[in-house]
């Protein structure tokens, strides 16, 4: 292995080319047209221009052009792809990941749970009956998946994330499973090599979720002793061991008091690795490309203190809608670790992930570690954008999260919001934050319990507007049309998440400004509705 080719983009490229340089090896960026100038293609030792980063053929080609020997994926696109694996190795180019086969097993949700179950490792049962969960079965990041309360929901829900799934990993198959109220989410990393050893390398508690992506993560899980994670890393061991794992993979699991379920083995690096990075003191990166040239692991896990990370995103803070625009100012501070995917001058766009960068901190306890990375965040400016700043720093001081206490419903209990729901008891308010901007009018996420909002901010306005940039991909109704409250009107596209834009009162639409296939800008009127 003499040079790297990442088939990625933003920060993981970064994150990549920095481990590759370690080793001594040479790095090459590819950049999609729409992507010309971001900040990895400005970082790699070459660049070559690829049609698409959804592209397998368009990798390869890249690979040949620059004399790249060897292909990271990154995380995302094409990284837990069996078929590009294989394309890979058919070239003659080292593949850095997991062989075909255990992506391939891995990768489909549905089979994963039948060889999880055969390996006498835990899985959430299906469901047929509300509440439940739609997911898609080559999914992650939460893209295709939509709760369900009612029967009633289930035909919109199920369309939603087929829709989703299909234009994410281009696979619409969905399945259901019984949804949890109040679990947690805890991952364990992986390390397997050649030779058939696996290791695990501790837990993430990454419970803190919105639109079911992850927002803060961290290591130890506060929720976790010694005898809870030796079970938890002995079933994740023999889920990889049944499909043949290699590399650097993540089995995440929902933790319900002291009863596990697995979910689904990540074949690739996480976003949140830094923070098994912080408390193990092993370069997981380093260890994927030494694994890829055949080296045997001769590491010996021990967790050393707590590790907090934080993503900082371009999003409305109050409804975790995705912005775009230009960073005008970025300022990101030095006393915590910090992987950025962006530069001060670039653009967001709407065609990719909107993360900023990641701040990690660590310290010897929890305490130290969450202190340190509220500093870090009070230290933090952005400007030209909206982010979702406020919001972590009010999250990292928030009494439950400094408790220990937060599950996957956390953002239901305690909404980031300036002032208590109607429908919160006030005893579960612990106050929110406030931003001097407009509301905006629009519907909270399709995901959130709508049992704990009123129906989003702005909701009474008759006029339905675009929540950001993005594409029309469904119109429900037309002009004339009467509606319920919460009824679906337009359901709008921006960087791979759908958002259902819904009716805030029964009214008679009066006017519909766009159609399936339309590009708006933020801001702009779709809908007009006379109650």
């Amino acid at each position: 292995m003499q040079k790297v080719l990442v088939a990625n983009r933003g920060e993981i490229a970064l994150r990549v080319f920095r481990a590759a340089r370690e080793l001594g090896l040479g790095t090459v960026a590819v950049v999609a047209p729409d992507d010309a100038g971001s900040l990895h293609a400005r970082s790699a030792d070459e660049t070559v221009q690829i049609s698409s980063y959804l592209d397998s053929e368009e990798h390869i080609r890249a690979a040949r052009q620059s004399g790249a020997d060897a292909i990271h994926p990154g995380y995302g696109f094409l990284a837990e792809n069996g078929d590009f694996a294989e394309a890979v190795h058919a070239a003659g180019l080292t593949w850095i990941g997991p062989p075909a086969d255990a992506l391939r097993q891995g990768g489909d949700k549905l089979a994963a749970k039948r060889i999880a179950r055969a390996a006498g490792v835990p899985t959430v049962p299906e469901a047929d009956e509300p509440p439940l969960i739609v997911k898609a079965a080559a999914g992650g990041g939460g893209r295709g998946m939509r709760v369900v309360r009612s029967h009633a929901e289930l035909d919109e829900a199920v369309e939603a994330a087929k829709r989703e799934a299909k234009a994410a990993f281009g696979d619409d198959t969905v399945y259901l499973e019984r949804y949890l109220e109040r679990p947690r989410h805890v991952e364990i990393q992986l390390l397997a090599d050649q030779g058939g050893t696996v290791l695990a390398l501790g837990e993430r508690d990454c419970s803190v979720q919105r639109r079911h992506q992850k927002v803060l993560e961290e290591s130890p899980s506060p929720a976790l002793d010694p005898d809870l994670r030796a079970r938890m890393s002995d079933a994740a061991v023999r889920f990889a061991t049944a499909i043949g794992y290699v590399g650097a993979g993540t089995a995440e699991f929902v933790l319900e008091g002291r009863e596990f379920y697995f979910l689904e083995l990540n074949g690739r690096i996480q976003v949140e690795h830094p923070v098994t990075e912080a408390v193990t003191g092993i370069d997981l990166v380093i260890w994927q490309l030494r694994i890829a040239r055949g080296e045997r692991l001769d590491v010996r896990p021990e967790l050393r203190g707590a590790a907090v990370e934080v993503r900082l995103y371009a999003e409305d803070p109050r409804t975790f809608l995705p912005q775009a625009g230009r960073v005008e100012k970025l300022r990101l501070p030095s006393s915590v670790r910090v992987d950025a995917g962006v530069a001060e001058g670039d653009e967001v766009g709407t065609s990719y992930d909107p993360m900023i960068a990641k701040l990690i901190a660590s310290g010897a306890t929890r305490d130290e570690a969450l202190d340190r990375l509220a500093s870090a965040l009070a230290a933090t400016e952005v400007a030209g954008v909206t982010t979702n700043l406020p919001f972590l720093r009010w999250l990292v001081g928030h009494p439950a999260l400094r408790a220990g206490e937060a599950t996957t419903a956390f953002l239901v209990e305690y909404p980031p919001l300036s002032a208590p729901p109607a429908a919160l008891p006030d005893a579960l308010w612990r106050g929110g934050f406030r931003l001097n901007l407009p509301s905006p009018a629009l519907a909270p996420p399709p995901d959130v319990d709508a049992a704990a909002h009123e129906h989003g901010p702005g909701a009474e306005s008759s006029t339905i507007t675009a929540p950001m940039p993005g594409t029309v991909i469904k119109v429900n109704v037309h002009e004339g049309s009467t509606v319920n409250a919460r009824d679906p009107l337009v359901v709008l596209e921006a960087m791979k998440m759908e958002t259902p834009l819904v009716a805030p009162f029964d009214a008679t639409v009066t006017a519909v400004h766009v159609k399936e296939g339309d590009r708006v800008a933020g801001g702009a009127v779709l809908v007009e509705l006379d109650d």
